[in-house]
């Protein structure tokens, strides 16, 4: 921000830093009061539901008239920017879901690198438990919705039907998205997401106990900082494996918005456009380990030259946006439920799908309802 005011010396910014867990619930509350503010960082799930309540700014005049390079973007996180024909955010970082894995494990079990297609990987995992390595767990998943969805974007599936207004999950490319998710739990290679199963996952990583898991770029600074000097080179990434090629994964992330009461719309363009730039995107991720979303910032020496993310370079090129509904972190909660449902055996496959599906057309009910209206 320093930088930005020295080479814009009109314009001042007031920075209201807020914890991320309230993020979403300040910005609703300000804007029913009136009292957004010009800028903001918004969490790409989040994105929808505001353009439906028309209270951010359309960036595509902007974007013309100053002739950003939009195709320097990872396509899938622009993508995520891109509603009702509307581009309404700047990527401002990216976020997406690989694997890391200990590769002295990996090389005891006979794999030089992680497979790129399921069965290959679900081989690998029922070595990393069996002689010589041993481990307790072959893989840990981040106990939230994210891999069952992946999974399915993987197959294919939609996840959302009929224009986004109805549940798809009882689609044939989801069912076997869950299916596999299950086989890997039922068959101990993966444990039930409560905590209870495996300790601490870092921990567990770093004794052996844990060959692998799934995670996003927060683990990069976690291992380089707890992890002990002797396994600061035995751990690396690798992209998602998909079901007969390399998988996509998901698009998470924030991007910069303007929102439309800004009374200094151009000194709002400004600050978003300033960040924007691949230099000050390099600076934000040395200062906070958040990856750029512009493929130039990652041709830089300091980013390719470290091994630990090639992974994620490599996965950027395949990452989809989840669906563009204001109503997915609901069904997103609903997705989780039933998955673990399933993978506790609570529920059949069938049945746990058919009950998702009923539970997302009943929170999808408003949404067909104003269609119908507008028609």
């Amino acid at each position: 921000m320093e930088a930005f005011e020295a080479t814009h010396p009109g314009i001042q910014v007031k920075l209201q830093q807020i914890p991320w867990s309230a993020a979403y619930e300040k910005l609703v509350t300000a804007y029913v009061g009136g009292q957004l503010p010009d800028v903001a960082q918004m969490g790409n799930s989040w994105l929808s539901q505001f353009v439906t309540l028309h209270a951010l700014v359309e960036l595509t005049p902007w974007i013309v008239r100053d002739r950003l390079d939009t195709a320097d973007y990872f396509s899938g996180i622009w993508k995520t920017n891109r509603l009702s024909k509307g581009i309404y955010g700047l990527p401002w970082y990216v976020d997406t879901r690989v694997l890391f894995y200990r590769t002295d494990l990996l090389k005891q079990a006979g794999y030089a690198t992680v497979p790129q297609t399921w069965a290959e990987w679900e081989r690998l995992l029922h070595r990393l438990v069996a002689p010589p390595v041993n481990a307790r767990f072959a893989l840990a998943l981040l106990p939230d919705w994210s891999p069952v969805v992946i999974l399915g974007l993987q197959q294919g599936a939609t996840l959302l039907g009929g224009n986004r207004r109805y549940g798809n999950f009882r689609d044939e490319r989801f069912r076997r998205a869950l299916a596999f998710y299950v086989r890997l739990v039922n068959a101990r290679l993966v444990p039930h997401a409560e905590a209870t199963q495996l300790g601490n996952l870092y921990q567990e990583f770093a004794q052996g106990q844990l060959a692998m898991f799934w995670s996003g770029p927060w683990s990069v600074g976690v291992l380089r900082a707890w992890l002990p000097d002797s396994l600061s080179r035995l751990w690396t990434t690798a992209p998602l494996p998909g079901p007969e090629d390399p998988g996509v994964s998901l698009a998470g992330g924030s991007s910069l918005v303007i929102f439309r009461n800004t009374r200094n719309p151009e000194a709002a363009w400004a600050l978003v456009r300033f960040f924007a730039q691949p230099e000050v995107q390099l600076q934000f991720y040395l200062l906070t380990g958040n990856l750029p979303p512009r493929r130039s910032v990652w041709q830089q020496e300091i980013l390719q030259r470290d091994e630990q993310l090639a992974g994620f370079g490599q996965q950027l090129e395949r990452i989809q946006p989840l669906p563009a509904v204001p109503e997915w972190e609901a069904i997103a909660a609903r997705i989780y439920y039933y998955a673990e449902a399933t993978a506790r055996g609570l529920l059949g496959l069938d049945e746990a799908l058919a009950r998702l599906d009923q539970e997302v057309d009943r929170i999808l009910e408003k949404r067909r309802r104003i269609g119908a209206e507008l028609r």
